[in-house]
């Protein structure tokens, strides 16, 4: 059963996922439309911070010239997810939604935990340490999800709080076709390697590990996810996947986490940071981060390849 989708276009141009469901995919993330051409319509997610002109264009192409949401909806609020937020809702006027826990985030009360460039993996990760981690201040526009699940305006789907990548990180869930919005619950690329999340091979992976503060809660996430059996996943980062590869995939990351999604080292393995309402309560110390070393051994190796260059061509002169 043929199961992948056909490759993301670059550039700008929307990927239809279904009658009522788009993807843009906007340089290393994803934001997603959803509601039919003439209908009310929501934005998930919102991109980086240079990414307003092309979410303003795709939704007027899709949805016409004049055309605004009904809302914004956020799977959590990381910095590549609410780039152009605070532009796009005054633009709209429209309220931003998000789970409780993120809104010290969203409101200016809070930045994020620490990321945790020592659980390596590549560039990403490692240039983690220079990401902004918040808080952006949304006022009087930043509410709550309702408690029942129900999404606002988004008739037929629920929220499901996935937490682990973010304190108040949530999925999107359609049962009529199993559909599944999963923010960076888990991707669907290797977002730590620059080279993976530029070219975006197509697997499940974990969620990106270097802003990822509680391990066990993120693998509990997943198992939930996974116990959907979701037909469709439009993630956050990487192309979206469909059907029994997709399933077959999410059980076998559940199956080998310890193995192969839990990093061997880093701040908050075994020891997740703490929050609640009010945002960030308490981090576990940084660890060693051992790129480090290969950086400044990379940096020795050339100093001594130069000193021993500039050697040569003075010796050479001298003979």
């Amino acid at each position: 059963m043929q199961a992948t989708m056909t490759r993301q276009p670059r550039g700008g141009s929307l990927l239809e996922l279904g009658h009522d469901l788009a993807g843009l995919q906007l340089s290393i993330v994803n934001v997603y439309f959803v509601g039919e051409p003439g209908a009310p319509w929501v934005l998930v997610d919102a991109g980086l911070h240079f990414s307003h002109g092309a979410i303003v264009k795709a939704a007027a192409e899709r949805f016409g010239p004049k055309s605004r949401p009904a809302a914004i909806l956020l799977t959590h609020g990381h910095f590549d997810h609410v780039g152009t937020l605070p532009d796009l809702a005054e633009l709209w006027d429209v309220p931003v939604y998000a789970h409780p826990l993120e809104m010290p985030y969203l409101t200016g009360r809070s930045s994020y935990p620490p990321p945790d460039p020592a659980v390596g993996g590549g560039a990403m990760a490692f240039l983690s340490r220079l990401y902004p981690r918040g808080p952006i201040n949304l006022g009087h526009r930043a509410r709550a999800f309702p408690e029942d699940g129900s999404v606002p305006h988004m008739p037929g789907w629920r929220w499901i709080p996935t937490p682990g990548h973010s304190p108040g990180h949530v999925s999107f869930f359609r049962d009529e076709d199993r559909a599944l919005l999963a923010g960076d619950a888990f991707v669907t690329t290797k977002q730590e390697s620059f080279w993976e999340a530029l070219l975006q091979p197509q697997h499940v992976h974990r969620p990106p590990a270097y802003f990822t503060p509680d391990w066990d809660s993120a693998r509990r996430s997943v198992e939930d996810l996974a116990a959907l059996g979701p037909n469709l996943a439009a993630t956050g980062h990487g192309v979206p996947m469909r059907g029994e590869a997709l399933r077959r995939q999410l059980s076998e990351l559940v199956r080998n986490w310890d193995r192969e999604a839990l990093p061997s080292h880093g701040r908050y393995v075994g020891h997740p940071a703490l929050s609640d309402e009010s945002g960030v309560l308490q981090v576990p110390p940084p660890v060693f981060d051992r790129q480090l070393l290969l950086v400044a051994g990379i940096a020795v190796a050339a100093g001594i390849a130069g000193a021993l260059a500039m050697r040569g061509n003075r010796d050479g002169r001298l003979a």
